[in-house]
Formats: C-alpha cells, sequence, structure tokens
C-alpha cells in the first residue's frame, strides 16, 4: 500500500470519526433544548391538575398491575406492600412467580394468607404452564392481590401470564424488586385520559435508584445519596438519560422504550401484537417497537408517553461484575430489536418513526461503542506510528470531557429545578464533584460491557439475561 493510499484512508477516519462527534454533541444539546422545553411544559401543565378527580372518580379505567418475581425473596412481601399500597380507584395485582426456586411463594402465601383456588386462563398468549397455579387471599385487604406460580419461561413469558389473566383495560408492567410510590397510577394514566384525537398506546415514567434509601412497610421514607460511588455515578447517568433524553423523544413521539423496571400499555394492543417476545432479552424494547410498527402499519395515530415524576425506584447493581452483566443484556436486547425490525430502518411508510427514532437508535446507540471503540483504536495505531498531533488530540478530549460534564450538571440542574430528590445537605456539592469523575470511573466500564454484548451476541451467541444480585431494599443501607 504505497503513501498516498495510507495518507487517503488517514483522512476518511479523520472526517468519520469528527464527523460522529459532532453529529453527537449536536444532537445531545438539540435534544436537551427539547427536553426543558417539554418538562417546563409538564410542570406548569401539571400544577393544575387534580388527581383527587382521578382517585375519587367511579369511572377510572381499570389497571392491573404485573409483576414478575423470580427468586426474589429478599424484597418480595415488602415489594408488594407498596403495590397493594396505591391511591387509585380501580386495579388490581398480580405477581406471577416465575417458577423461583427460592421461599418467594411460601414467603407470599404466609404474608398475605394465600389459598389455592380454581383458575380457567384464556390463553390468548402461549405461555408456560402452571407449577402450583393461582392463589387468593382469604384477607379482605388483600383482596386486589392475585399470586400466578408457574413453570419457569423467563420475564416476558411471565408478563404474558399476566396478560392472558388481566381483565383490565390497562396493565402496568412491573418489576416486583422496584418500588412504586403511591401516587404512580394516577400520574401514569393521565396520558391516557387526556387523549383526544389519538390513542396513547403506553407510557412509561422515571426510574431512580434506591439504594441507601430509608423504605419501610413498602413506602420510602427518606432519600439517600449513596456512598458507593458506582451507584452514585448510575444515578448521574439515569437523570441524563431520563430528564434529557426520553423526555425530548417523548415531545417528538419518537420514544422506542419504556423501562421494564415500569410502564402502562394499552392491554388490547399489546395481545394484538403477540405480547412479549420470550425469544429476547430486550423485551421491554421489542414490545414497544412492535406496537408502534402495528400502529403505523394500521395508519392510526398513536402516541407512546412519557412521565417525568420520580414515580419507581429501583435497586442498581452496586459492583462492576453485575453491572457489566446487565449492561451486557441490554445490548444484546437493543442488537435484537433492531435487527428483527430493521424493515423500519429509513423507511418513510413508517414516517418519523423510521426516518427519525430508528436512525438515531441505530447509530447513537447501537453502533455508538463500536465507533468509540475503533477511534480508540485507530488513535491507538496513530500514536504507534508516531502520526499524532498532540496539540489537537489533547484539545479533542479535553473537549468532549468537559462536554461531558457540562452535559451530567445540566441534568442535575433539571433535577434541581424539577423534582429535587436529594434534599441533603452536601448532596448537591457531591454530584456535581461527581460529575467530573463519572466519565472515568462508569463510562469505560459500560463501554467494555456494550463491547463485551456485541461479541456474546454475534459470537458466543448468548440469549441468557444474566444475574441480578440483589441485597434488598429494606433498610436504610444497601452497599
Amino acid at each position: 500500500m504505497d503513501t498516498s493510499t495510507v495518507k487517503i484512508i488517514l483522512e476518511i477516519f479523520h472526517y468519520l470519526f469528527f464527523t460522529c462527534s459532532l453529529l453527537a454533541v449536536l444532537s445531545y444539546i438539540i435534544l436537551s433544548i427539547i427536553s426543558a422545553k417539554e418538562t417546563i411544559q409538564y410542570v406548569k401543565k401539571n400544577s393544575f391538575v387534580n388527581y383527587k378527580h382521578i382517585l375519587s372518580s367511579p369511572i377510572s379505567p381499570s389497571i392491573t398491575i404485573i409483576a414478575p418475581a423470580y427468586n426474589e425473596s429478599l424484597n418480595v412481601v415488602e415489594n408488594v406492600r407498596s403495590l397493594l399500597s396505591n391511591h387509585y380507584p380501580n386495579y388490581n395485582v398480580i405477581i406471577v412467580n416465575d417458577g423461583s426456586s427460592d421461599d418467594s411463594l411460601e414467603k407470599l402465601i404466609e404474608a398475605y394468607d394465600l389459598v389455592h383456588m380454581d383458575y380457567v386462563v384464556d390463553e390468548k398468549i402461549e405461555t408456560q404452564p402452571f407449577r402450583k397455579g393461582v392463589f387468593k387471599s382469604n384477607n379482605p385487604a388483600f383482596e386486589k392481590l392475585i399470586v400466578v406460580d408457574k413453570e419457569n419461561g423467563g420475564k416476558a413469558d411471565a408478563l404474558n401470564m399476566g396478560l392472558n389473566i388481566s381483565e383490565s383495560k390497562y396493565v402496568a408492567c412491573i418489576d416486583v424488586d422496584c418500588l412504586l410510590l403511591e401516587d404512580a397510577l394516577q400520574k401514569m394514566i393521565k396520558p391516557f385520559l387526556e387523549a383526544t384525537d389519538y390513542k396513547v398506546i403506553a407510557a412509561g415514567g422515571v426510574i431512580r435508584i434506591a439504594n441507601s434509601c430509608v423504605i419501610k412497610g413498602g413506602k420510602l421514607i427518606e432519600v439517600n445519596l449513596p456512598k458507593n460511588l458506582l451507584v452514585q455515578a448510575q444515578i448521574l447517568e439515569y437523570l441524563r438519560a431520563f430528564l434529557l433524553g426520553r423526555m425530548a423523544w417523548s415531545r417528538l413521539n419518537g420514544l422506542l422504550v419504556i423501562s421494564g423496571a415500569f410502564g402502562i400499555f394499552d392491554k388490547n394492543i399489546a395481545i394484538e401484537v403477540g405480547g412479549y417476545d420470550t425469544n429476547t432479552v430486550g423485551e421491554d424494547m421489542e414490545i414497544i417497537v412492535r406496537m408502534r410498527r402495528h400502529m403505523e402499519e394500521l395508519d392510526k395515530r398513536y402516541k407512546v408517553a412519557y412521565i417525568p415524576d420520580p414515580l419507581c425506584w429501583t435497586e442498581a447493581p452496586d459492583n462492576y461484575k453485575t453491572l457489566i452483566s446487565q449492561r451486557n443484556r441490554w445490548t444484546r436486547g437493543t442488537i435484537e430489536t433492531l435487527r428483527k425490525h430493521r424493515k423500519i430502518a429509513f423507511n418513510k411508510n413508517y414516517g418519523g418513526f423510521g426516518l427519525i427514532s430508528y436512525p438515531y437508535w441505530l447509530i447513537f446507540e447501537r453502533l455508538a461503542p463500536i465507533i468509540e471503540v475503533t477511534g480508540l483504536i485507530y488513535f491507538g495505531f496513530l500514536i504507534a506510528f508516531g502520526l499524532v498531533h498532540w496539540e489537537y488530540a489533547i484539545l479533542f478530549i479535553a473537549i468532549a470531557y468537559l462536554f461531558s460534564v457540562l452535559f451530567s450538571i445540566v441534568a442535575l440542574f433539571s433535577e434541581e429545578l424539577t423534582y429535587n430528590q436529594y434534599k441533603k445537605r452536601g448532596a448537591g456539592y457531591k454530584l456535581i464533584l461527581l460529575c467530573l469523575i463519572e466519565p472515568l470511573i462508569l463510562h469505560p466500564v459500560v463501554l467494555y460491557a456494550a463491547v463485551r454484548g456485541n461479541i456474546d451476541y454475534y459470537f458466543n451467541k448468548k440469549k441468557k439475561w444474566g444475574t441480578m444480585q440483589r441485597k434488598g431494599m429494606n433498610t436504610a443501607e444497601t452497599n
């Protein structure tokens, strides 16, 4: 290969990485501006809403909370208690014990005075069969609770069982290890009630991190900033993703994912598209893409809504091994969903969904880790052959770092002006200082997990969900 060819290749790489970096920065700035406008509008509009009307209305639409549980013995009793404490007039709770090998079922039977009952299921979606069957409580205080014990089939299969059993118009799918606030259903149902000339097919909300928070009787008593640095870094990451990312995509009606931790769906549409896909580890993203595709192909006006209120709290990984396993799975789930629905990509027949949302997710979520790693390898190549203009390289790295820090500070500022959950003295300063080191302690690990996810998907054909070691959310310190 002659010198001129090498120069041309190097120039192509230069322009490629510069263009990708520029587009990423511009997209983040645009999304931040859109998110700020949407958040301000939501807060103003929400200040005039009287949720007591929803709470007291006898015609409030019915909602079934579906919570799959697999070996959740540590948290299951307290978390079911929180689900039963929701301030909503017309709902019930279905806990699907998905073949747990621990004593989750026994704990539920004892805590809620459950008895076995005969139950006929209209199996609209095929699932794994019952193991011990369906249980309800003898105690009138727990009349809203149904516990299903079935053979293990994975989270998607458990959710499909809940869809089959539910008799409600809407279903709220939630991880049983999450803590749902008392007014969550009132706020999440609002977009469905407000829709007039379009149909809301799903709604998602902000997920917050519960590590180190005080939780008693299934209720959030006190919000604390975790001592674990890795968990603190994830708090920043969540704030960026939910307050600056999904809020903007909601305004653009371009959401491709609702967190599996908590989301509400139109049950009939979820069943029409076949329920959750049991052959993917990213079932929460895949069902949203499939529901949207279904509505686009029917040429019906619709929306996937988003609520910025901090309504759901979950336990985040507090060690690198668990975090890498989680992010590996997220990467594989994204790859599976985008490949399965690649017909949508750059397809004008799917409108903004095909021309904006899908391409953005493909380039800036799916391909971004690969582009970044390729850039690092390219940079190493330049160093090895003495081709680096250090003044430009250092400037580029400094700008990328400062932009990352600035983006995190903007997310913190947005949090302070809206919901301000971390009110304890000194918490704000700690989070600002964390903005300076978070790109160094979290991003490299997330990047590594994404690369491993690609390798596992294409070469190891890995399909497993991975494990999440829970320490429980019943105490003030879970670290």
